[in-house]
């Protein structure tokens, strides 16, 4: 038998013997002592065994003798030990009975079936999870199971939790694993993790918003110490995001043409391969967006349908153009020039074909509404990571334009995603420990209803490596079906997630592999057998047999039927862990952070030029402190929750926009500022050209210099 296998009843016999032996040596010196300071320790008592500060200690049994010799002296009080005696032989025998009950009770499973159980507080502790004093900052999970909650219906007959009191410790969670969230709709995820999470997460963040409520709810207090964008494509005051303008020129315009393309032909993210159609449409996608960054005056994705679909020309002179049009000095682009060579050499029904599916693509950019979004970038994708504050990038989607939009979120996701973790710059000192990260701010990546997106195959791939760039992950779906549905039964979202979160389930697929996830453990049954003739007035026989069986920690049904005010919380390494949900609303903890102001101005920077530096806030990057009700934080939050707005400073303006890498971009700069920047440029260029991997120290937008054809910088 192993370690963990059940005691034999032999050994249960000979704990119990030393136990009572050990009582009833006790009980005998007890009443041997009574007796001598009852007689006032007199000398024919006998002498002593020891003496401890002057008083008489005898051997256990020595009442027994002085009994026979001088109880007609002093019968009451030889009576009062025998008394003694009795009751106490008769506890001592209540008491072995007990403990022999209960230790026969006891069940020590060999854990042939498995060893499941649910965590304890401790243990969360070691992990890191739960800390003491103020509340830490990090994504928030859920309180401890102390916390109360009672259940009432109202007038509406919806039935609501109502917490009676709070938790010792609220679970937060600041490591740089990833959490995936999946629970039903209407179920307390955005109230009890994701509000609380936006408002206890003080670095960079981006945010998808299918429904705006997190930006109604979380903006106003994270303007305090982030910028706050919006990017909302279906309105027309939105920040406005081009993706274009992401292709750096040089050594990278290429690949950076071609991860856009790739995300266009693909606008679902539902296909593993590509037909020919597809294949040859993004070919001339590469090189139109090529050609539409060097030499057209729109650049961006609508820019790229104009110049395919342009009514003045058809699509044979369209390709001349973009073979002849000179982008490297006299010459034209080589990729370009070998993109409409390819066409050119199609017959004119496949090229039909061709362009067709790429315009196909294209469509969702003639709303005039997103071509005005995606028109140029009001912030660069490596500002989320590297400005002086934190940025807090809010992409709202309405659900009437998810299906419309979904290519345009997929194409910023994808470009966010690849752009942040193209290389992880440390310096290593010489006993190989690194230093500083490229990076002045962590990302969390907030991911609201993700499944809805559809596939994204980079995010998948990436989501195991992201981490090691300083992107924290929050993942959140309805149900394990959506994930299957979008990603398939094989993939990676659950594996790479280190920490997962459930509120239970309404299916029973999901139910069963939470069921699985959080094991299963191995338990005694008892059956018992009578027999004897059915007439006796007893039965003769009676038999008993235990036997170990396998338990699922939760089963499927229990799953299904799990309290609303239940979460059950699965970490990697060690047990789970049954929390209670937090509700933002009903806990100061949290609901003075909530639904402040939102920010005015859509723009950062506006009403935020005394932001606290970032090494203010976290001067020893341990995150922010707060005071003991965990409400306060130092340089953030007043006793009021609503602030007073102030006037932006167009210096602090300036300074935010500088982008932390030295490299050129297809951006256009105001035509009517007055500098002179030919040499800075043409020494950019000169470096780009000769394949130089030395950066420039100013960063040199691109510009459309003029309607003669001037090269665009």
């Amino acid at each position: 038998m192993t370690n963990g296998s059940r005691v034999r009843p032999v050994n249960i016999f000979y704990g119990h013997v030393m136990l009572g032996l050990t009582c009833l040596v006790f009980q005998l010196w007890g009443t041997t002592q009574y007796v001598a300071y009852s007689l006032g320790f007199q000398p024919q008592l006998g002498n002593p065994l020891f003496l401890i500060k002057g008083i008489r200690f005898y051997v256990p049994w020595a009442w027994f003798s002085w009994a026979y010799s001088f109880e007609s002296y002093a019968p009451s009080v030889f009576d009062k030990a025998s008394w003694i005696t009795y009751v106490s032989f008769f506890l001592m025998f209540f008491l072995m009975l007990v403990l022999a009950i209960r230790r026969a009770k006891q069940k020590r499973s060999s854990g042939a079936y498995g060893t499941a159980r649910w965590a304890e507080t401790k243990e969360l502790k070691a992990f890191g999870i739960i800390s003491s004093g103020s509340l830490p900052e990090g994504v928030v999970l859920a309180q401890t199971y102390d916390a109360g909650y009672r259940s009432e219906t109202g007038a509406d007959n919806q039935v609501r939790w109502v917490m009676t009191h709070k938790g010792k410790h609220i679970l937060v969670h600041n490591g740089p694993e990833h959490v995936f969230i999946f629970a039903p709709t209407r179920s307390g995820k955005g109230v009890g993790i994701v509000i609380p999470t936006l408002v206890n997460w003080f670095r960079s963040a981006i945010i998808i918003d299918i429904k705006k409520e997190l930006w109604f709810a979380t903006a106003g207090f994270r303007n305090r110490f982030s910028h706050c964008l919006r990017f909302e494509p279906t309105t027309t005051d939105s920040v406005r995001f081009n993706p274009l303008m992401e292709i750096r020129r040089g050594n990278y315009e290429v690949r950076d043409a071609q991860n856009i393309a790739d995300i266009l032909v693909d606008p679902e993210g539902a296909k593993e391969y590509l037909d020919h159609w597809e294949k040859t449409g993004h070919s001339l996608l590469v090189g139109a967006i090529l050609l539409v960054l060097y030499s057209e005056k729109n650049k961006s994705l609508e820019g790229v349908a104009n110049f395919l679909s342009n009514p003045n020309s058809n699509i044979f002179a369209t390709l001349t153009r973009m073979q002849k049009t000179p982008h490297l000095g006299a010459k034209p682009h080589p990729v370009v020039a070998r993109c409409a060579r390819e066409m050119l050499n199609k017959s004119e029904n496949e090229l039909s074909g061709v362009v067709s599916t790429a315009m196909s693509f294209l469509s969702l950019y003639r709303d005039p509404i997103i071509a005005q979004n995606t028109s140029r970038s009001d912030f660069k994708i490596m500002d989320l990571m590297n400005s002086r504050h934190p940025i807090s990038l809010y992409i709202i989607i309405p659900p009437s334009d998810l299906d419309r939009t979904r290519p345009l979120i997929r194409l910023m996701l994808n470009q966010i995603g690849r752009r942040l973790t193209e290389s992880m710059f440390q310096d290593h000192t010489k006993d190989g420990a690194t230093g500083p990260e490229s990076y002045k701010h962590r990302l969390l990546l907030l991911m609201d209803e993700f499944p809805v997106l559809g596939r994204l195959n980079f995010f998948e791939t990436e989501l195991a490596y992201l981490a090691g760039y300083g992107i924290k992950c929050v993942l959140i779906a309805q149900s394990l079906n959506q994930i299957e549905k979008a990603y398939g039964q094989n993939n990676s979202i659950l594996d790479n997630s280190h920490i997962r979160i459930t509120f239970g389930a309404l299916d029973e697929r999901t139910a069963k592999r939470i069921s699985d996830l959080l094991g299963q453990a191995t338990e005694y049954r008892r059956q018992l057998n009578f027999a004897g003739n059915r007439l006796a007035p007893w039965l003769g026989h009676l038999m008993a047999s235990e036997q170990e069986s396998p338990r699922q920690l939760l089963t499927q049904g229990e799953i299904l039927q799990l309290p609303g005010d239940d979460a059950l919380i699965m970490i990697g390494n060690m047990p789970p862990y049954r929390a209670k949900k937090i509700m933002f609303y009903q806990d100061d903890r949290f609901k003075y952070r909530v639904n402040l102001p939102c920010p005015e101005s859509i723009l950062r920077n506006d009403n935020q030029n005394n932001l606290p530096d970032y090494e203010e806030l976290f001067p020893d990057e341990k995150g922010m402190q707060c005071d003991e009700t965990g409400v306060s934080h130092e340089k953030l939050i007043s006793s009021d929750p609503y602030y007073d707005s102030v006037d932006p400073d167009p210096e602090e303006q300036e300074k935010d926009m500088d982008i932390f890498e030295s490299e050129i971009f297809f951006d256009d700069i105001d035509q009517t500022e007055e500098r002179d920047i030919s040499e800075d440029r043409q020494n950019a260029i000169d470096q780009h050209l000769q394949f130089s991997n030395k950066s420039t120290k100013t960063r040199i937008r691109a510009i459309d210099l003029s309607d003669e054809g001037d090269l665009p910088l």
